[in-house]
């Protein structure tokens, strides 16, 4: 009887046990993980490298009865894309294939970017971004009345351009375009000397209304805040400033240029003509693909607007 009590109490302590275990499985509370933070995709999903110029040229076919084959088109309405920022102009197409950009000709874009690839839209970026962006006229007619009475009219563009206006709240132009306005490949901002004044003058009135706004553009949010505490007169006076915009240095370099082009010569029996010598101009700029800058700085400002 003895073992047996004992084998009972045993027998019920492993219940006992047992029952805990069951309760304690029954109350743990597991906590479930935390979901991954969202990774907001680009709009171009695909990797893409640097651009190669070579292969945007033979993509840019499509480009050239708009924009010209080199970006620089013969219409007013259309952009200038010569001298654009590689991941600017690959920005934009992008929009065009999301349909994100729904203003001006942008029906016209979408089956033509739809069909470009990440790495196309790269190529071609390079492409315009290598080639030399032309320049229009400024119109310095006199502004007969209003605030600016006797100014030049793109002279109220270019005191927004270089200085802004800190009373109002607007900061340069060229603080984030350039001095020169050729751009600011970082944050992909475009250049834009000699941008048609009609193009620029259109955008700067989407941006001061809101205009076609793509949701995922920050860079349009932030032209808008500043377009809009533009007047009608400074939005046409920035833009005909725009167009004029060009590096002076670029007259110089190509003055130099046909200074060392070969002179024809007469010729003469060959037994009584010297051996022709070929003699250097001098000062003659390297050629290089960067504009050729001032030999001091007596010469003429980096940029100047062209002037009608």
């Amino acid at each position: 009887m003895r073992h047996a009590r004992v084998y009972g109490l045993v027998g019920l302590a492993a219940l006992a046990v047992a029952a805990a275990a069951v309760a304690v499985a029954q109350t743990t509370v597991t906590p479930v993980p935390d979901k991954a933070p969202v990774q907001v995709a680009p709009l171009a999903a695909e990797h893409a490298t640097w651009g190669d110029p070579k292969k945007g040229q033979q993509k840019a076919g499509a480009c050239a009865a708009c924009h010209g084959l080199d970006g620089n088109p013969s219409v007013a309405t259309y952009p200038r894309l010569a001298g654009m920022p590689e991941r600017y102009v690959a920005q934009q197409l992008e929009l065009f294939t999301a349909q994100q950009r729904t203003t001006g000709m942008a029906s016209v874009m979408y089956p033509i970017a739809a069909v470009l690839s990440a790495q196309d839209m790269r190529d071609l970026g390079a492409w315009f971004q290598t080639q030399k962006a032309g320049a229009g006229i400024a119109d310095d007619t006199a502004i007969a009345a209003g605030p600016n009475a006797g100014k030049k009219y793109y002279q109220v563009g270019e005191t927004l351009f270089r200085g802004g206006d800190k009373a109002r709240g607007i900061p340069a132009c060229m603080a984030c375009h350039g001095a020169a306005g050729q751009g600011n490949p970082g944050p992909a901002y475009p250049a834009l000397s000699g941008q048609q004044a009609d193009y620029a003058k259109r955008r700067l009135e989407e941006y001061r209304t809101g205009t076609g706004a793509p949701p995922t553009y920050k860079n349009f949010h932030i032209m808008a805040s500043i377009a809009s505490k533009l007047t009608d007169e400074e939005i046409g006076s920035l833009a005909s400033y725009i167009q004029g915009l060009h590096n002076r240095a670029n007259d110089a370099g190509a003055q130099a240029s046909a200074a060392a082009a070969p002179t024809a010569t007469v010729s003469t029996p060959a037994a009584a003509a010297p051996a022709p010598t070929m003699v250097a101009p001098t000062s003659i700029p390297a050629q290089t693909t960067a504009p050729v800058q001032p030999a001091s700085k007596a010469a003429t400002p980096a940029a100047t607007p062209k002037q009608g």
